[in-house]
């Protein structure tokens, strides 16, 4: 099936939308995370239904069908592995490689994604710590971590996930220490939802506005797998 860089787009916002609601994704919602005006979402919904991607009900939403799943975990996982290896590969910064990556993740062949798959090593995560979706595209496991901001003064996290669109925000996190795998203990918490941390072996703690805690999500140690 031939599709448009931008039918995959909505296809792949609306599939990151349903693993954060796992509900009818609405037509305000996908507007929001596209940056795009309510009609114009209207018009796309309907050329998707039309070719069966999307399942709409008026007035509540759509989800994706078996097929616009597929088409979505593939253009995820090209671009969760090509922002693995140009990290790994061709020295990008974290923070450089989700708009490159959007730019690519729609015109590499099958060949090229198994090829950069092996020089990999076949990962499981991207850069951000996000789950790759399998060769097979079925959905990869939730790891099941939770936004920092739900923790409180004195518990100790670790880092699972960073959110991958925000350059300006990663760059801060990884100048503060704030990346996967890294442990946080959470030193304070505002009454209105600042989040001073400190990381394992970075100098001094950092502060994490509400709106930035809520894109780091990490897991208490005894939630992860020995």
């Amino acid at each position: 099936m031939m599709l448009s860089d931008v039918m995959e787009d909505y296809l792949k916002a609306i599939y990151q939308l349903q693993c954060e609601d796992d509900d009818r994704i609405k037509t305000s919602e996908i507007a929001a995370e596209l940056d795009v005006t309510s009609p114009t979402v209207t018009s796309m919904i309907e050329k998707l239904e039309e070719r069966e991607l999307v399942d709409r009900e008026k007035y509540r939403g759509v989800t994706l069908t078996d097929e616009g799943e597929t088409v979505a975990l593939e253009v995820i996982r090209h671009h969760r592995l090509l922002e693995a290896y140009l990290t790994e590969h061709l020295d990008y910064d974290w923070s450089e490689v989700h708009d490159e990556a959007d730019r690519l993740e729609h015109h590499i062949s099958e060949d090229f994604e198994a090829r950069v798959a092996d020089a990999l090593g076949q990962p499981d995560v991207d850069p951000h710590g996000s789950p790759i979706p399998g060769v097979d595209l079925e959905p990869p496991e939730d790891h099941g971590g939770k936004p920092v901001s739900e923790f409180t003064d004195g518990d100790t996290v670790v880092v699972e996930e960073v959110a991958d669109h925000d350059a300006e925000v990663l760059s801060y996190l990884a100048d503060h220490g704030v990346e996967p795998g890294v442990s946080l203990e959470i030193l304070e918490v505002a009454p209105f939802g600042m989040i001073t941390a400190q990381a394992t072996a970075a100098d001094e703690p950092v502060s994490l506005p509400k709106a930035v805690a809520q894109h780091v999500r990490v897991a208490a140690p005894q939630q992860l797998e020995p």
